[in-house]
Formats: structure tokens, C-alpha cells, sequence
């Protein structure tokens, strides 16, 4: 397969070559008159070149978009006891569509046999699926139970089902997953946690901070025992707190953690994703979309876990007649629109955030998250419209391609 186009932050028109689901090859074509809004860090280009003509939407190459937290798409969701192996695969194509070529499909608080059936049921999908899905599911996240009971930083999460962590559970449930739960999220102050970080660290999985209640000194503490994430700073915490010491200051500052960021609009206003990035740098920022399992459908009521969602029209999903986020309907390629609108990242900049930093988060840069030879070409392909919109024009998974824009 050969593929050409623009390259965020690198100058030039750009050929790969894929092989055998890898990237043999890489090469500039010509140097490139495009705008340096476009680009960051350009390389040296042959002389001569051009861009693309007068009047042509730039095709853009990229890695794939890669979303670490994904509590459904398209009317499945992965906490549902009714999960089934064509709902897996019906979720993943249909996130094909909005450039994500990995994914992390999201595990929520439930009962433990909940939690077990969910696990098994996606390696399931993995083991029966179409090879392309089972490329796509890059490993699970765990979001809970092990968080604050409180209200406010417990957010949708069914306070029945918090508990303490119990590494006994953890690995049962490990177990089921076929040892790919590749990050979990917990609140650092409930009992036993800083114990159980350190474990998880060592065993390799990574940990976040999320809906927590916690002090400062508590996020200090969970970063020395491992803690390397921020999962949706910013949410999953009281309406009100201090001004400051605060766990959101405490988070942001400290330059061990990654924080990953829900570009909708509604999770964060605005100016607070511009200043969350800025203080995080782009470096350290992950987008995420946190989509929930109507994401995608239609607005109106749905049910979901026993539980009444509403699913505004342009807006959030939140637990119908509450105040609460229940994940979102944002898809991963207009979050990378909203960076750029929101926050004045450039191009090469709110890519970055999809592909090289949950890449190297998760300890995946050496297969994906970067156009190089060698790696998985997990590619995402798209154009900006007159609006400054990224609309995906082709979706790849190891070499093959899942979605192309008709």
C-alpha cells in the first residue's frame, strides 16, 4: 500500500509504504509551501517543491488516533450485563469512523460479577471478532470501583458498587481480561490505595488519579508509589473546593503525571482546557473523548445500567434530571477541532495528543503512535474543511483499511 499526503509538524509532501500491516518506508516527496499554522518543527526538504495546488484540501497523514478511555459507541455499551461479542465489534467499526484506530474499551463500576462478565466478554470479541477488531482493542482501562463514594467525585459511578481496592480482586479480574487491563483508575485516598498503586505499578499496569476527593498531600503520596496519569482532570470532583491547596492544583503542577482532557466543551469550559493544556503542556496532555455508549445515536432518553441518560441535542450526556456527566457524545476527531478552537493548539499539536502521548503513556511507542519505519501502520487519514473541522477520510489498522470516506 502506498499512501501520500501531509505530515503535522514535518514540512514536505510525504510517501509511506506499508507492508505486511507495517510501515516499510517513509520519504519526503517535495518541500511544502503550506501555512506554518499547519506545522511545527519542520525538517529539511528537497528544494522545488510545492504544497498542495491552489484551491486543495491537504490530505493529512497521521498514526492512528488513539483513545484511552471509551465507555461505548453507538449504542453499545461495555457495562451493560447484556454485552456481546457483536456489540464489541459494532462499537469499534463504528468508532472507525471517527479516526480512532486503537482504543481502550472502558470498564466502569459494577457489581464483581459485572466486572468479570464484561472482561470476558471482550476477550471474547478479541478472540472472535474479524482480526481487525481484535488489532483495534489495544488493552482495557478499569475506571473504578475503586473511588471516592462521595458525591461529586463519584460523578454517574453507582455508589453501591465503590469499594476499597483489593488486589485479590484485581487480579481475578485481570485474569479474565487475558492480563490486558492496561490502566485502572482510582482515587489515591481511599484505604489501601497508595498499597495497592505500588503493585499495580510493578505488575505494569498503569495507574491513574480520578474521581477523587483527594488532599495534596494524598496525589504527592500516589505519584511517589506510581500514579502516572490524570484521568478527566478537572472532573469527577466536588462542585466546590478549596481555592487552593487543591487535589487539581496539585495535579497540575506536578510534572510526573499525565492528564487526559475532554475536549466537548461541557466536561471543561473552554478557557479551563486552554489553561489545563497550557499548564500540563502539550507534552504531557492526552484527549480522550469518554464517550459514552449513546455517543453517536440520535438525542433523546436512553437506559442504561438501570439508569435514565439524556442525551442533549449538541450538548452532553448526563444522568437525566441531575447535573452529572455521564460520559460524552463527542467524537475523537472534532475533540482534535475543539483542541485547536478552544485552546489555540496547532495541528501538529492536538494530533500529538491522540497519537505519541497515549502511545508512550501505555508503553506502546515502539509498535504505534508515530510514522516511522517499522512501526504498526495504524494510520488515520484526514482533511480540514472550510471550517477548520478534521473529517476523516481513511481509518487503518495494521496495515488494513477499516473505514474510507465515500
Amino acid at each position: 500500500m502506498r499512501l501520500t499526503g501531509f505530515i503535522p509538524g514535518r514540512g514536505g509532501s510525504w510517501e509511506l509504504l506499508v507492508e505486511n500491516g507495517i510501515i516499510s518506508d517513509i520519504r519526503v516527496q517535495s518541500a511544502s509551501s503550506l501555512s506554518p499554522t499547519y506545522t511545527t518543527t519542520p525538517v529539511e526538504v528537497p528544494a522545488g517543491g510545492s504544497g498542495p495546488a491552489a484551491g486543495e484540501t491537504p490530505l493529512w497523514l497521521s498514526a492512528g488516533f488513539f483513545d484511552i478511555q471509551v465507555n461505548g459507541y453507538a449504542g453499545v455499551s461495555f457495562n451493560e450485563d447484556v454485552l456481546t461479542v457483536e456489540g464489541v465489534e459494532k462499537a469499534v467499526r463504528a468508532l472507525w469512523l471517527t479516526g480512532t484506530a486503537l482504543v481502550f474499551p472502558t470498564v466502569t463500576t459494577g457489581s464483581p460479577e459485572r466486572l468479570l462478565y464484561t472482561f470476558r466478554t471482550l476477550e471474547r470479541a478479541c478472540a472472535e471478532a474479524a482480526p481487525e477488531v481484535r488489532h483495534s482493542i489495544a488493552g482495557y482501562h478499569l475506571e473504578g470501583p475503586y473511588i471516592s463514594p462521595e458525591d461529586g467525585p463519584r460523578g454517574a459511578h453507582p455508589r453501591e458498587f465503590v469499594r476499597p481496592p483489593s488486589w485479590d480482586e484485581f487480579q481475578r479480574l485481570q485474569e479474565a481480561a487475558g492480563g490486558r487491563i492496561r490502566l485502572i483508575t482510582l482515587a489515591p485516598e481511599v484505604p489501601g490505595a497508595i498499597e495497592f498503586i505500588e503493585k499495580a505499578a510493578k505488575s505494569g499496569v498503569v495507574v491513574a488519579l480520578g474521581h477523587t476527593g483527594a488532599q495534596p498531600e494524598d496525589i504527592a503520596k500516589a505519584v511517589a508509589a506510581g500514579a502516572l496519569l490524570s484521568t478527566h482532570l478537572g472532573n469527577g470532583s466536588h462542585a466546590l473546593i478549596r481555592r487552593h491547596p487543591n487535589y487539581i492544583w496539585e495535579q497540575m503542577a506536578n510534572d510526573a503525571l499525565y492528564a487526559s482532557l475532554v475536549p466537548d466543551g461541557f466536561h471543561l469550559p473552554p478557557p479551563v482546557l486552554k489553561c489545563m493544556i497550557r499548564a500540563k503542556g502539550v507534552e504531557h496532555t492526552i484527549l480522550t473523548t469518554d464517550a459514552a455508549g449513546v455517543a453517536g445515536l440520535p438525542p433523546g432518553i436512553y437506559s442504561a445500567q438501570g439508569r435514565d441518560l439524556e442525551l442533549v441535542a449538541g450538548g452532553p450526556v448526563k444522568l437525566r434530571g441531575t447535573p452529572f456527566l455521564a460520559g460524552s457524545a463527542l467524537r475523537l476527531n472534532d475533540g482534535l477541532t475543539n483542541a485547536m478552537n478552544y485552546a489555540g493548539v496547532n495541528l501538529a499539536e492536538a494530533v500529538r495528543m491522540v497519537t505519541v502521548n497515549p502511545a508512550r503513556l501505555m508503553n506502546l511507542e515502539t509498535k504505534t503512535g508515530s510514522l516511522q519505519r517499522g512501526m504498526e501502520a495504524n494510520l488515520t487519514l484526514f482533511r480540514l474543511d472550510g471550517a477548520g473541522r478534521v473529517i476523516i477520510e481513511k481509518t487503518i489498522v495494521k496495515g488494513q483499511v477499516v473505514y474510507q470516506a465515500k
